[in-house]
């Protein structure tokens, strides 16, 4: 690790899950682009070569569930760019995969993550607009589709209706600062606010979508300079949608969890906010 870093990393009490860490490359950036993924195989592959086009300067670090599909084989990933591969083989979803990947981000030194969905629904064109937010000062940069410049295509209609009805709304008067997409992954975190003790993202409470529903609560009402960057998000013109999430006891488990985070279940024990 370099010297010219924020901060090291006191891995103690971290709850990292178990797993197998592929080094593809060397660290080449300040920031990370983390993908946490599952079986998606064609779209995860586009992307990456959608980044490898752009050349964005910026290293990729795969977080993977577990696929069955072939996607994750650490030669087929080298040659798409992509820095290091880390597997999970542990227990939990996609929190666990972020615990896993912005453990790994924060040991290797990285100044901030910003995370991205594996399905290729995001255009990766806007990672610039992060990395300007966070050089800027930013703790949490979350990308919406609804601010000016940002575009929403294809989004089904329920989709579109929960996000603006209920969780915005609900993320917002908690966070005490206005988001407008708050179920977009796409988003970029600063080392500082990762690391903070008040906001300890490496606990085994986050197993499924709690660091969604968290951290841009969590960031805001601890004081951190908190923004949105346009961004395009795109479903498929037809066939079926690219979603984890499936029936209605999975979303109203989410709204559990969103509920959870406002009223402050999910925040560090014994530390204010």
């Amino acid at each position: 690790m370099t010297s010219d870093l924020q901060a090291a990393p006191d891995p103690t009490g971290w709850a990292v899950p178990r797993g197998d860490v592929h080094i593809l490359g060397p660290r080449t950036s300040r920031y990370c682009v983390l993908i946490p993924v599952i079986n998606e195989g064609e779209r995860l592959l586009g992307q990456l070569r959608r980044l490898r086009e752009l050349g964005s300067g910026l290293d990729v670090v795969v977080a993977d569930g577990g696929s069955t599909d072939g996607s994750n084989d650490p030669d087929l990933l080298r040659g798409l760019g992509v820095r290091a591969l880390l597997v999970k083989g542990d227990r939990g979803k996609l929190s666990a995969q972020l615990r896993m990947g912005f453990a790994f981000a924060l040991t290797e030194g990285y100044e901030g993550v910003i995370t991205v969905d594996g399905n290729g629904k995001d255009d990766v064109s806007a990672l610039p607009r992060f990395v300007a937010a966070l050089d800027a000062g930013a703790g949490f940069v979350q990308g919406s589709r609804y601010v000016p410049g940002g575009r929403a295509v294809n989004t089904p209609r329920e989709r579109h209706l929960a996000i603006k009805l209920f969780h915005a709304p609900v993320t917002s008067l908690a966070a005490r600062t206005r988001y407008t997409d708050t179920t977009n992954g796409f988003r970029g975190h600063a080392r500082a606010l990762l690391l903070d003790p008040r906001v300890a993202p490496m606990r085994e409470v986050f197993d499924t979508y709690e660091l969604l529903a968290y951290l841009p609560i969590r960031a805001a009402r601890l004081g951190y300079r908190c923004t949105e960057v346009p961004v395009t998000r795109a479903y498929p013109d037809a066939g079926a949608v690219p979603t984890k999430i499936h029936g209605r006891r999975a979303q109203f488990a989410l709204v559990e969890i969103l509920l959870r985070a406002a009223l402050g279940r999910y925040d560090a024990p014994g530390t204010p906010g």
